[in-house]
Order: C-alpha cells, then structure tokens, then sequence
C-alpha cells in the first residue's frame, strides 16, 4: 500500500528491511531477533550511505528501527515523530538517540528524555471547511437526496479502516437498517475497508440514505459532511477527528502492539470527551445506543466539537518542518565550517 501511494506522488520508494518484535517479548519468535537486528542495520547503513540524507525522520514501529539506527551510527541528524499517546518500545529507545522527538499530546512528553520533545501535534490533511460546505460535502455522497441538505439532517461516519474492522462491521450490519427505518433524517456513509466490502455489499440492503463504500478517497469530504465519527482509535485518525471537529465513538483494536489504541481512545476521552466502547463490550445494541444519545444531545455535541478543536494543532505539518528544515541548515552550516 505504502508503495503504491508514494510512488503515484511522484516520489522514489526504496523498501527496508525490518524485523518485528513478537509478543511477549520472552518467547522462540525473538530468538534470531539480535542476528536480524545487526543484519538489517547495516543494509540499512549501507542504503543511507549511497542516499546520503541530511536528516532521517523516523515514526515508529520495527519498520523504522534499523534505519534509524544507522542513522545514528553514521551521525547523521535523526528526528522522530511520536503520534500515539504512548509511545512504543522502538521510539523509546530511539529517543535517546535522537536530536528531536515530535509528539502530539503534552502528556506524551514524560515517556521520553527531558529536553528532547517538542509539541507539535500530528501532521493531518488540513481541513477544507472554509473552502467546502457542510451541505457540499454531503451532496458528493447523496447526490438523490434532497434530505440531506436540510438543518435536521445528522450523518454518521463509519470508518473501518483501509483493510476493515470486522467488529465494526458486524455491529453496524445488525443495526443500520432499524436506525434509518427509524430515523428519516439519518444518513451513514459506511466504509467497509477493501477485504470486507464484498461480503458487507452482499449482505446490506440498499437504503437511499446509506452510501457503502472499500475505501474512502475524500476523507476531508467524509469528515465535512459527518455530524459523528465512528472508527478505531489509530493515532492519526484520532487527530483527525481533532482537527475536524468531531464528536466521536473509538472502538480501539485488541490487536494492536502495546495497547495504543486503548491509550489513544482513554486520552480522547479525557481532552475531547470522546466516548469509546471495547470490542469485548461492542455489540448492536451498545453502539446504537451510544449514537442515539450523543446524536440526541445537540448541546452535548457542541461541547464535543468544541473540546477537539481545542487541542487539534493544525499547523503540525508546517511546525515539523521548520524544526527539521532549521536542524538542516545547522548540519550544513556545520559541515561547511
């Protein structure tokens, strides 16, 4: 996927190796992992040596680790970029051996060594709300209806995420149908995620208020035109509910290393008041209920609203940049003396 997307920017894509630490740490999958871990490094070592780059950016997870490794032992500039609330082992570690550390919440700054970390948010799509209206975005997704561009009209988004949420999925496929029978003017735009969409098309029934989606390619549309943001609780997608101004419900993965997402969903609801259900506790009759008590409660979603925008930083982008672009010009300025 990651291939795909940066060549089609017109950008080079040169894979690394990497080696992933399995759970629990203590078990026969790690045995070979101290062999990989010095192999991988030095191809790394080696790649960086014919790239030669000023400043490697690292964020995160096992994939990162041996590049940003040798980065260090070749004493190039190393950044990394925190977006969980937590951070995992390979940033941790990392964060010793950095020049800076980015990280989105103010709370993250104890995890890492003092003195490294500048809060700058994370780097999302900037929202397109002054340029697209709320009415707009909706007609791309319900074009027929005249419904949806009245005041009344309330539209939930469900994400799944590119590959799908299977819980979601199913909780969702159990309810819809009763809530838009139930509601004229409920709309939900429903993405499945690629590996779901078949069997959620075969089993859904067509509704003019529904739009069942694999994939979302205007995400900044679909977060226009949503009033309430269902999804897993991924970092970025996190802030993107931030930056958009959502109220949300996170149903955080189980299966995500270290529990981040657990992390991310609580902070959520600390700072934005976000609710979030546990997929042991999610089922049809918690969710729908859930949507109807935020989406009755006009002045609790105002108040939901207002606690995002309040800690999104939507200048994270341009802020992430000034700093590496300045640890550039130093490197350089360095070399040149």
């Amino acid at each position: 996927m990651e291939s795909a997307a940066i060549t089609s920017a017109g950008y080079e894509f040169e894979p690394v190796p990497a080696v992933p630490l399995a759970r629990p740490l203590l078990c026969f999958r790690n045995l070979l992992l101290p062999y990989y871990l010095i192999k991988f490094t030095m191809q790394s070592y080696a790649k960086l040596g014919q790239f030669d780059p000023q400043i490697v950016v690292g964020t995160g997870g096992y994939v990162s680790f041996p590049t940003c490794l040798a980065a260090a032992l070749r004493g190039i500039k190393l950044v990394i970029q925190e977006q969980n609330s937590v951070p995992g082992i390979a940033n941790w570690v990392l964060s010793h051996l950095a020049d800076v550390v980015f990280v989105a919440f103010n709370s993250t700054i104890d995890c890492f060594p003092k003195g490294k970390c500048v809060v700058s948010g994370n780097p999302v799509r900037l929202p397109l709300r002054e340029e697209v209206s709320k009415e707009e975005a909706r007609r791309r997704f319900f074009p027929q209806s005249e419904k949806v561009g009245e005041s009344a009209a309330k539209v939930i988004l469900v994400l799944g995420g590119s590959l799908g949420a299977n819980a979601i999925n199913i909780a969702l496929l159990n309810m819809y149908h009763q809530m838009l029978m139930e509601n004229d003017n409920l709309f939900i735009i429903w993405q499945t995620g690629l590996e779901a969409y078949n069997e959620m098309e075969s089993l859904v029934r067509n509704h003019p208020h529904l739009h069942l989606t694999p994939f979302m390619h205007s995400m900044d549309m679909a977060y226009i035109a949503g009033d309430l943001i269902i999804s897993r609780a991924g970092a970025m997608t996190c802030y993107e509910i931030l930056a958009y101004g959502k109220p949300s419900i996170l149903i955080p993965s189980p299966n995500v290393a270290e529990g981040h997402q657990f992390k991310n969903a609580s902070l959520m609801a600390d700072l934005a008041d976000a609710r979030y259900i546990t997929e042991d506790e999610l089922d049809s009759i918690t969710l729908k209920t859930t949507i109807e008590e935020i989406l009755g409660d006009e002045k609790k979603m105002a108040d939901m609203s207002e606690r995002a925008l309040k800690i999104a930083r939507p200048s994270a982008s341009a802020e992430i940049v000034q700093h590496i672009l300045s640890l550039v010009n130093l490197s350089t300025a360095k070399k040149v003396q």
